[in-house]
């Protein structure tokens, strides 16, 4: 994935406490080098949630002086607890559904341009489920065909997954949106999820393929 605009996202990992000169390079920006020195704890704890979490998780140890501690906690990064990814995936499910909801309705009552807004919206959540019902972060945009190519979600076919993506988020198809989801409610309800989907009721049948 490397351009000619590629830049390196080097951390530095201190011993808590430490105390050396590195630290005045905190922050350091340039078109070549993000630099980024922090703690063994802010390492710990970098992404935990938060946004840097794939970029972590699929990060290179260079240097590690802890005879693969660094390593052993960016593993833990990749994988997301049981309890964590079950939390997760029941919320990004009732987010997907809401925006899959109102992307139907807004079809059938003539709101073109909401109908398409909201089905883009829902592939977002929609991948967030997916990747947490695997218990894996989920990929950035510019990454996810990348992740799927090597990692594939357990399954899914990669290639109509991300041409349903590609349909829903720009055309808003409906058809497509609803097959889809009877897709994501089987694979939801295995998961042990179906409360989730159970609470919207009588809506379902507006999801669902007709």
């Amino acid at each position: 994935m490397t351009t000619e605009y590629s830049d390196h996202d080097l951390y530095v990992v201190l011993a808590d406490g430490a105390k050396t000169d590195l630290t005045r390079f905190t922050g350091h920006r340039t078109p070549e080098l993000d630099l980024v020195v922090l703690s063994l704890v802010e390492f710990r704890a970098a992404g935990m949630p938060g946004f840097e979490r794939y970029a972590l998780a699929r990060a290179k140890v260079v240097f590690d002086r802890l005879d693969g501690v660094i390593a052993q906690i960016l593993t833990s990064k990749a994988r997301l607890g049981a309890g964590e990814a079950f939390r997760a995936a029941s919320e990004w499910l009732d987010a997907y559904a809401n925006s899959l909801y109102r992307s139907v309705k807004n079809d059938r009552d003539g709101h073109a341009l909401a109908a398409r807004l909201d089905a883009a919206d829902s592939i977002r959540f929609l991948l967030e489920l997916l990747f947490a019902l695997d218990r894996r972060p989920r990929p950035y945009n510019k990454y996810l065909e990348w992740e799927l190519a090597r990692f594939p979600l357990p399954g899914w076919d990669t290639g109509l997954l991300l041409d349903a993506a590609d349909h829903i988020s720009g055309a808003g198809d409906v058809t497509t949106q609803r097959r889809l989801f009877a897709q994501v409610e089987a694979a939801a309800r295995r998961a042990g999820h179906g409360p989730v989907l159970d609470a919207w009721g009588e809506d379902l049948y507006l999801m669902r393929p007709q």
